[in-house]
């Protein structure tokens, strides 16, 4: 079952659906990211991603 689109994860916690995230925030950014993976920081700092939609 895929998590929900909107579901978020932080900077360095495991990536829990593979997909397109966005940053919320600006500035702002969109990256494809891999379940398993750690989500990346963005400018250099910590930031909260948000599931946008589905690999």
């Amino acid at each position: 079952m895929n998590k929900p689109i909107g579901t978020t994860a932080r900077t360095a916690e495991i990536c829990p659906e593979s997909g397109v995230w966005k940053v919320i925030g600006l500035p702002t950014t969109t990256a494809p990211i891999a379940k398993g993976n750690r989500m990346p920081p963005y400018s250099g700092k910590a930031v909260t991603w948000k599931l946008v939609s589905y690999a």
